[in-house]
């Protein structure tokens, strides 16, 4: 018998795409998919399974399919597509895997779990390191949002850890996933004709393709490789990082700089109409960045990304066509508004 994996969060595009390469993985020999709603795409050959994760009916599915691989996609900064709101969301990123840790806890099959995390644990704030490990303890934990519920579920995944020592535990922290098929609420904020953006800074980013996202999900997700180790945490991001007004001069889309009491009222009028989720969080962001450490992800985990973070955009750019103005001539009135007002909010911005 090959091995029975289970992956939630199947009906967004990322969770789809990974139900479908770990397919092909020769010791696979049964996939199941689960989410509160069905998946308007395929799935190949594998078993979906219509469950809410934030219910106790969870661990019957765990019972029931002798289940001894869990990848928990299931934790999302949004509301897939227009179901639910801000609260949804939040109970199924804390409540469901609440539930779905308690089910692993109870299934003596479940031999290696698999979290989708985010960088985001890590925050953003003006006095952060320049570039987060592992082991770095945020300057400020975050206060709301989708980074708070990541510190959350971080914290019940290493209780489950000490609870169940003989399963195999890998917490995943992704870097803003980018691609063709992104629909993260930074991808709907480089998808806006003209950009918000605080007055004075250039926040360093990094970003993962969507691609390297799915296959280091499968390292992780399938038995360490010799001289590798996939259990533990590992930030994911591709190589390098860019200034926010590198993305924009690359996409051809203006900037409108203005104060931070500015930026924030005009996110929370985008949000309100239904534009973009411009969060806090994500204004923090957008004003001091983040840059992670990836030595761990290499040496490690053994896992190499194909796309560095440069290329990684070059990608999604080429994916929501030209902006408003020539990258050319944008790049020239940036390059001279930034001789005006020089950068500010990260150590080395």
């Amino acid at each position: 018998m090959g091995k029975v994996v289970l992956v939630t969060g199947v009906a967004r595009q990322l969770g789809g795409r990974f139900v479908r390469r770990i397919q092909r993985d020769p010791d696979v020999d049964r996939v199941i998919g689960v989410d509160a709603v069905p998946p308007e795409h395929h799935l190949g050959g594998a078993e979906f399974l219509k469950a809410d994760i934030r219910h106790p009916a969870i661990a019957r599915v765990l019972a029931e399919t002798g289940v001894d691989t869990v990848v928990h996609m299931d934790i999302n900064g949004t509301p897939l597509g227009k179901r639910g709101g801000r609260a949804s969301v939040k109970e199924t990123n804390v409540i469901g895997t609440m539930q779905l840790l308690g089910a692993c806890q109870k299934a003596p099959n479940v031999q290696r779990l698999v979290i989708k995390s985010s960088t985001s644990v890590y925050g953003s704030a003006p006095r952060d390191p320049a570039v987060f490990t592992e082991t770095t303890t945020p300057k400020s934990l975050p206060s709301g949002g989708f980074a708070k519920d990541i510190v959350e579920v971080e914290g019940y995944v290493r209780g489950f850890a000490r609870r169940r020592p003989d399963v195999a535990v890998c917490v995943l922290r992704f870097a803003n996933i980018l691609g063709p098929c992104a629909d993260s609420p930074l991808a709907e904020y480089f998808s806006l004709p003209v950009w918000p953006t605080v007055l004075g800074y250039d926040p360093r980013l990094q970003f993962v393709h969507e691609d390297d996202a799915i296959e280091v999900l499968r390292i992780a997700a399938a038995a360490p490789r010799r001289g590798t180790l996939n259990s533990g945490t590992f930030n994911i991001a591709g190589d390098g990082v860019l200034l926010l007004s590198q993305t924009s001069r690359r996409l051809g889309r203006p900037t409108v700089p203005l104060l931070l009491p500015t930026v924030t009222w005009a996110g929370t009028a985008l949000r309100s109409i239904g534009i973009t989720d411009f969060s806090p969080e994500q204004i923090r962001l957008l004003t001091h960045g983040r840059v992670v450490e990836t030595t761990q992800m290499r040496e490690t985990l053994g896992f190499h990304p194909k796309y560095t973070t440069a290329e990684t955009f070059a990608e999604f750019a080429r994916s929501r066509g030209p902006g408003l103005l020539p990258p050319a001539s944008l790049a020239r009135t940036v390059d001279r508004l930034a001789g005006v007002l020089p950068a500010r909010g990260g150590p080395t911005q």
